[in-house]
C-alpha cells in the first residue's frame, strides 16, 4: 500500500458540491484532495440545463425545497447575491434567462473548466478514479481512508478526442478492466460530497441513512375516465396549468409545457410534480389557465358562430385551438360526462383528469431523494454532529434534500459546499 499523505480535509465526491467545497476550503487555506470514483471531475455539471448548466435561479425560495427551513439557514438571506459573487470570482461569466441563471456561454463546459482550473490553482489534489473503501477515525491521526485505484495510469489517445462522450466511454471500459491496488490517504476531516448514490458512503462512516429514490422524473398516469390511449396523444406538447389534486382541492399547481408519452407525461412541469405525487392522486390539465371556466364558457359561445355547434361538429369544432388528438380527447370526456357542449367542452378543458401510477423512467430522473438525514448534522454548516461521527461534514445530494426544477437543485449544491468547505479542523 502507497504512503499516506496528510491533509486537512479530504472530500469524497467531485461533482458540483464536492468542487464548491474544495474552492472553499482551498480558499481559506487548508490543504484538500478531491477523491472521484470517475475518470474526472465535474462530470455531472455537464448534463445540467440540457448541457447549458442552468446555474441557479434569481429567486432562491426555500419553499421550492423539500425541507424550507433547513434551506433556509444554510443557504442564509441572500444566496442569489453570492453565487453570483462565487462565479464572478472564478471568472465565469453569467446571464439570466426567464429567471434562471446560465453561463453566459450556454455551454455546461464552460462551467466546470472554470471550477477545475480555480481549484487547480488553490493546489487541491484530484485522485480521480478512486473509491474509498474503509475509513477508520483516531484522535491522533484524523481519518484514514483507504482507496482502492488504478496499479496504473490509464491508456489515452494521443489525439485530443474529438468526441468527448466517447472519450469518456472508452476510458471507463478501461478503468473497469484495469487492475487495482490501494492508496490510504489521511485527514483531519473528511466531506462526503458523493450525489444521490450516498448510502455506501454513509456506511463507510456509521451514518444513519434514509433510501434513496428517484424524482425529478416523468409521471405515470392514465386518463380518467379511461376513454382514450395515451398512446394517441404521444409527443403531443401543450402549454397549460398542471394541478395536483386532494378531492376537490387543489394543493399544488405549476404552469409550463407538458409532454405526453405512451406511459403518462414528461416536461418540467410534471417533474415538478413528480416530487409530490403518489399513486391514485389526481392531477389536472387546465388547457386555458388564462382564461376562468365561465370566461371561457362565454369564448366557446362566441365560437359557435364560425365554429357551429360541438353538438354536431365534435372534436372538428376545437380546429384551429387545440391540436387534433387532443381536441378527440377532450371531446371523448365530454362525450363520456354527459354529452358534446359549450359547457361540457369547457368543463373538460378546464379540468382534464389523470389517475397518477407514480413515478417512472427512474434511470433518467435529474435527482434522488433520500440520503443521509438532517438529523445528523449541525446548521448551518454541515458539520455530522459528534455524537454520530467526529469531523465530519456532508454536503449537496448526499443529503436527504431535493427541490423543483430551475436551478434550484445546482443552487443547493453549490451553496451546502460551501457551507461545508469553510469549516476549520
Amino acid at each position: 500500500m502507497a504512503g499516506s499523505p496528510i491533509y486537512d480535509v479530504a472530500i469524497i465526491g467531485g461533482g458540483a458540491s464536492g468542487l464548491a467545497a474544495a474552492l472553499s476550503a482551498g480558499r481559506t487555506g487548508q490543504s484538500v484532495v478531491l477523491i472521484e470514483r470517475d475518470v474526472e471531475v465535474g462530470l455531472p455539471i455537464l448534463a445540467t440545463g440540457n448541457g447549458r448548466c442552468n446555474l441557479s435561479n434569481a429567486d432562491l425560495d426555500p419553499a421550492r425545497y423539500r425541507h424550507p427551513d433547513i434551506a433556509r439557514t444554510v443557504m442564509g438571506d441572500h444566496p442569489e447575491e453570492e453565487l453570483v459573487r462565487l462565479f464572478d470570482s472564478i471568472g465565469l461569466l453569467t446571464c439570466e434567462i426567464d429567471g434562471r441563471l446560465y453561463p453566459y456561454s450556454k455551454r455546461a463546459d464552460t462551467v466546470r473548466d472554470a471550477l477545475v482550473a480555480t481549484v487547480a490553482k488553490l493546489g487541491v489534489d484530484i485522485r480521480c478514479c478512486a473509491e474509498v473503501e474503509r475509513a477508520v477515525h483516531d484522535d491522533a491521526d484524523g481519518w484514514q481512508l483507504e482507496l482502492s485505484v488504478p496499479a496504473g495510469p490509464l491508456p489515452t489517445p494521443k489525439k485530443p478526442p474529438a468526441d468527448f462522450r466517447a472519450h469518456l466511454r472508452g476510458l471507463r471500459k478501461e478503468l473497469k478492466r484495469a487492475p487495482r491496488t490501494r492508496e490510504r490517504v489521511s485527514a483531519h476531516r473528511v466531506i462526503i460530497a458523493c450525489g444521490g448514490a450516498s448510502e455506501g458512503v454513509a456506511g463507510l462512516f456509521g451514518l444513519p441513512h434514509i433510501e434513496e429514490m428517484p424524482v425529478l422524473c416523468p409521471v405515470a398516469c392514465t386518463p380518467r375516465p379511461d376513454t382514450t390511449a395515451l398512446s394517441r396523444l404521444d409527443g403531443l406538447r401543450v402549454d397549460c396549468r398542471l394541478s395536483l389534486m386532494h378531492g376537490n382541492a387543489r394543493c399544488w399547481s405549476e404552469e409550463g409545457e407538458v409532454l405526453f408519452r405512451p406511459y403518462g407525461i414528461s416536461g418540467i412541469v410534471a417533474f415538478d410534480l413528480s416530487r409530490r405525487v403518489k399513486a391514485g392522486d389526481i392531477i389536472e390539465l387546465d388547457l386555458f389557465p388564462s382564461f376562468s371556466e365561465g370566461e371561457l364558457i362565454e369564448l366557446f359561445d362566441r365560437r359557435c358562430a364560425v365554429a357551429g355547434m360541438p353538438e354536431t361538429a365534435g372534436p372538428a369544432w376545437f380546429c384551429g385551438m387545440l391540436a387534433p388528438a387532443l381536441a378527440a380527447h377532450v371531446d371523448a370526456v365530454s362525450e363520456h360526462a354527459g354529452g358534446r357542449g359549450v359547457r361540457a367542452y369547457a368543463h373538460a378543458c378546464k379540468h382534464l383528469a389523470f389517475t397518477a401510477a407514480g413515478t417512472t423512467e427512474h434511470a433518467s430522473a435529474q435527482v434522488r431523494r433520500g440520503g443521509i438525514p438532517f438529523d445528523a448534522v449541525d446548521l448551518p454548516d454541515l458539520s455530522v454532529k459528534p455524537s454520530c461521527a467526529p469531523a465530519l461534514s456532508v454536503s449537496g445530494e448526499a443529503l436527504d434534500m431535493d427541490a423543483d426544477c430551475g436551478g434550484f437543485n445546482l443552487a443547493w449544491a453549490w451553496l451546502s459546499g460551501l457551507r461545508a468547505g469553510a469549516v476549520r479542523p
